[in-house]
């Protein structure tokens, strides 16, 4: 049991730790390669944020324990929502200015439906692992193209300019970006190993394991980005980071247990959590899509989103005993 405990809690420091490395070294790559903040910020950070999500649940398919990785997946988009938006709003009310997130929401949008679609048969195949990673390639590309047509004028273009790293050397870019990447995985494997023996240890699935202590401790990035975000009065790109996150996770995330370890989809996660999941998407969209104005997440918003979270565990932790 100690031994378990300490693996998840070792394994979450060091991954919140790579990831960090990992994003530093790759926007410093990109930016000491001339590319615009905009693009780095909307591709290689948001592809950052979820790379500790990327990597567990490669590592949970490969080992043979998809529900894990299925779990994480959905879990840390509810997490993400919920729980990191909620807090940060509760920090600090995030209003939502960026025309670049006006456009990314409907796009989370489509993805959540596309993903469902692919897993409403109760199947995760290789063959909708594949038309996930693909659809993950259609949305950089997508990504890409909207960093280079939208004006530095928007608001989150600044946003993500002031945070990119300046004046470090190509070779020490690339020095931490390795770093960061074997780090990722070697952090993986250990937290892994230890959410797999806390769920053997208390007879629950590892779907639920995946849903609450995997997806929080992934999302721990997203949340310590997003919180300081909203204090430096940085609202774009607090929301910016959940948003893209997001997208890599249903994408990116939920395409490795497909590729290394297909087979079916947990009951619960179609009738309990993918709703769960569109319910705090439709609060977001409703709050930040700013129908009449700027989109706003206001204390009681944040408080709402929160609480909602801790209701949604409660449920969890009554219905995994």
């Amino acid at each position: 049991m100690l031994y378990a405990v300490l693996a998840v809690i070792g394994g979450f420091v060091l991954l919140v730790w790579s990831a960090e490395r990992f994003v530093l070294g790759a926007s410093a790559t990109a930016r000491n390669l001339v590319i615009s903040p905009l693009v780095i910020g909307l591709t290689i950070v948001g592809f950052g944020t979820s790379a500790p999500e990327l990597m567990v649940s490669a590592v949970a398919s490969w080992d043979g324990n998809p529900d894990l990785a299925i779990g994480n997946a959905i879990g840390s988009n509810i997490a993400n929502i919920a729980l990191v938006l909620g807090s940060a709003a509760l920090v600090s009310p995030i209003v939502v200015r960026s025309g670049v997130l006006r456009r990314e929401l409907p796009l989370l949008l489509l993805i959540i439906l596309f993903t469902l679609a692919l897993i409403l048969d109760g199947d995760l195949s290789r063959g909708d692992g594949l038309m996930l990673m693909a659809g993950l390639c259609m949305m950089i590309y997508w990504m890409v193209m909207l960093g280079l047509q939208t004006r530095t004028s928007d608001p989150i273009h600044g946003e993500f300019d002031a945070e990119m790293p300046r004046k470090m050397s190509m070779t020490r870019a690339l020095v931490w970006l390795v770093i960061g990447m074997v780090m990722l995985f070697v952090s993986s494997r250990i937290l892994v190993g230890g959410a797999v023996g806390i769920a053997q240890i208390f007879g629950v699935s590892d779907l639920v394991i995946g849903l609450t202590i995997v997806a929080i401790g992934t999302s721990l990035p997203e949340l310590a980005a997003s919180v300081m975000s909203a204090v430096k009065g940085e609202h774009d790109l607090a929301i910016g980071n959940v948003i893209g996150s997001n997208m890599f996770n249903l994408l990116g995330v939920l395409a490795m247990p497909g590729l290394l370890s297909p087979g079916a989809v947990p009951t619960e996660t179609l009738s309990r959590d993918y709703p769960v999941l569109i319910g705090v998407y439709g609060a977001l969209f409703i709050m930040a899509y700013g129908f009449r104005g700027h989109g706003r997440i206001n204390r009681t918003g944040g408080g709402v989103l929160l609480a909602f979270y801790v209701l949604y565990l409660f449920y969890l932790y009554h219905t995994a005993r």
